[in-house]
């Protein structure tokens, strides 16, 4: 299981590479796409990191023109995290190579294959409470 596991893990991450984007900014962008008026509080709960870990991520994602964190209008020691225009326009582009990843490594199993290997993992992930997301 290990040996497909970083398999799978490496490739996507040299994939996202390419758009210079690591494993962790897309991560911190897809939690960000898919939560409205998320904070960096709400994202490290969610991905199991610390805050400050996450706020280096989106430090870099900023830089990189895809983030932009306002402050709450009912507490100003609260951040909104957003996604810039060119975040959106690059979060399919991501989400394809990801897909395309996916496709790669899974595509040789069948459907009713891939979905007992989805709930064979989602059971072990249950039963040792797995809840962060792999970011490395």
């Amino acid at each position: 299981m290990r040996l497909v596991s970083n398999e799978v893990s490496d490739a996507f991450a040299r994939a996202l590479s390419d758009r210079q984007i690591s494993v962790a900014e897309w991560v911190a962008l897809n939690h960000i796409a898919n939560r409205a008026n998320s904070t960096n509080s709400a994202m490290a709960a969610s991905i199991g990191m610390t805050r400050g870990a996450v706020s280096k991520i989106l430090d870099k994602l900023e830089s990189k023109g895809l983030v932009s964190r306002v402050a709450s209008a009912d507490d100003s020691r609260v951040q909104i995290l957003s996604l810039t225009r060119d975040a959106r326009r690059l979060l399919p582009k991501l989400t394809a190579i990801a897909d395309g990843n996916d496709d790669h490594f899974f595509s040789v199993l069948d459907e009713s294959e891939r979905n007992t290997l989805r709930d064979l993992l989602q059971k072990l992930a249950e039963l040792n409470q797995i809840r962060e997301i792999p970011i490395e």
